[in-house]
């Protein structure tokens, strides 16, 4: 027995009723899904950057009482009484330290905590110890067990005579698996569904954890710690060291090298999109069966435009397939909606491959072009014969701007020279950064003398600026054009790199044009 007409469309309707509706809660989904991930990875990013930069301000505000403590003793190392009542004076005013003791160049302690005085005279040989009296200057100690027999990291900072002689240090302790100054800041930060913050030394290893037992375990086979021990920060959803889904945030702690990662269960965060989805069928479900009920009748009409509209969203040209949909004749509301809905996608999905092929190409910390959008635009003036002139910039001592007054310091001269070449550009000319302290000036339908007079202007106002917390900085460039250094654009970019080189031998701060 054939099914008739009616009973076919009315077949076809229900199953196309039911698969629109799941496609739709599928989609929601997982639409919602990836927001709240996305949203929980971003928060714990900023929370662990917060941190960071909280654990930062604790370790600096250490530091800098022991050094006060430091100059103050430097005269009064023969004088037992006074170096205790410093110690106990530091142990007071604040809780930084569970201990703090004054070590002489020898080893020998000469002061220290009341709960150690049974120490006094004796030579301590820890690897906190062992590390001070190497270094002789200020000191965050990598965690190791004390002759007291407790887990925990040194902070020293060395005592120097009037005269620059060394005569030991002053340190103070912190407990890593015990109550602790240290502890009190990071264990506010524990919530009962599963979020936890844990923190790792610059070798991986546990520092502080919300299970005290497995303060000391090395974890570096976990990637965050392993990104975060080499200074990176960001978020990444994991699967931890126990078989734990988490969305992790992390941020490293310049001071100490220490990583701090915030982290919280996948399921966690998902469990509330479980509970929307089952409310969502529960809702639609009678809705869904008075709307079959009443367009069991209609149903050619009402396919039709959804048909359409399926048809023209299987196009893989995205902008075809939203004209296509845009035309689509949409006469009741649902399709209207759903014509609407698909639109919004397709524009949505636009923006965000448009958004991920400009972070392509563009460098993060000035905005600058990277070296992939470096040779996109060389492609470009390549394709369309377009001659121009490379100006190849690079800042000089750089590395020394970094070793002396930090990182943080030589990102905003960075982002300083970006905005100086910036300044100093027309709209056409292509401005990138090759890498590190290297930048690139490209300059469309300019010759090398041209070319030449920017870099010196460049130069100029360079050299000219006093940058806040750094001073004077000096730019050394090399200039080619191309096609006179050669009909290979990478000949241009070889011969900019030499006379950049031949710049820094004359003694840098200068601008040297390749001789085509």
């Amino acid at each position: 027995m054939r099914i008739n007409l009616r009973g076919l469309v009315l077949a076809l309707t229900v199953f196309s009723a039911i698969a629109a509706t799941a496609n739709a809660l599928y989609a929601s989904y997982r639409v919602q899904r990836d927001q709240l991930i996305a949203n929980t990875l971003e928060a714990n990013r900023v929370y662990a950057a917060k941190l960071a930069e909280s654990a930062g301000g604790f370790l600096k505000a250490a530091q800098q009482q022991l050094a006060y403590s430091a100059r103050h003793i430097a005269d009064q190392m023969e004088a037992p009484e006074l170096l205790t009542a410093e110690v106990m004076r530091v142990q007071q005013q604040t809780d930084h330290f569970n201990s703090v003791g004054v070590v002489r160049a020898d080893g020998i302690i000469l002061a220290t905590s009341l709960n150690f005085r049974n120490f006094l005279g004796t030579r301590v040989d820890s690897p906190g110890s062992r590390g001070a009296l190497q270094a002789r200057q200020p000191l965050i100690s990598k965690p190791y067990m004390s002759i007291a027999g407790n887990l925990l990291i040194n902070v020293s900072h060395p005592i120097f005579s009037n005269e620059g002689r060394y005569q030991g240090y002053i340190a103070g302790t912190i407990y890593l698996r015990n109550e602790s100054a240290l502890q009190d800041l990071l264990g506010k930060h524990h919530y009962n569904d599963g979020s936890y913050l844990f923190v790792v030394d610059g070798d991986g290893r546990l520092i502080y954890h919300v299970d005290a037992a497995r303060v000391g375990e090395l974890v570096n086979s976990n990637p965050v710690v392993a990104a975060v021990i080499e200074g990176k920060a960001g978020a990444q959803r994991v699967v931890n060291t126990k078989g734990v889904d988490m969305l992790a945030g992390y941020a490293a702690e310049p001071i100490s090298g220490w990583g701090m990662i915030a982290q919280r269960p996948a399921e966690v965060t998902l469990e509330p999109i479980h509970d929307l989805i089952w409310a969502l069928i529960g809702y639609a479900a009678p809705l869904a069966i008075a709307f079959l009920l009443a367009i069991w009748w209609c149903a050619r009409m009402i396919s039709l435009p959804l048909s359409q509209l399926a048809t023209n969203v299987e196009h893989q040209d995205v902008a075809v397939a939203m004209q296509r949909v845009q035309s689509v004749k949409a006469w009741y509301f649902e399709a209207e909606r759903l014509k609407r809905a698909v639109i919004w996608s397709f524009t949505s999905l636009q923006e965000k491959i448009g958004k991920l092929n400009l972070a392509s190409i563009t460098d993060p910390l000035t905005g600058l072009r990277n070296r992939r959008g470096t040779q996109d635009a060389v492609d470009h003036l390549q394709a369309s014969g377009t001659p121009f002139a490379v100006v190849a910039l690079d800042i000089d001592h750089f590395k020394r701007v970094n070793d002396t007054f930090g990182h943080t310091k030589g990102d905003e001269v960075i982002q300083d020279m970006a905005q100086l070449m910036r300044d100093c550009s027309r709209p056409s000319d292509i401005l990138c950064r090759n890498g590190g302290e290297e930048f690139l000036i490209l300059l469309p339908g300019v010759g090398a003398k041209e070319a030449a007079n920017v870099a010196e202007r460049l130069r100029k106002h360079m050299a000219e600026r006093q940058l806040k917390g750094v001073g004077g900085i000096t730019v050394s460039a090399g200039v080619a054009q191309w096609p006179s250094s050669g009909p290979d654009v990478g000949q241009a970019f070889q011969a900019a790199d030499a006379a950049l080189y031949e710049a820094k031998q004359q003694g840098r701060n200068r601008v040297v044009t390749h001789a085509a």
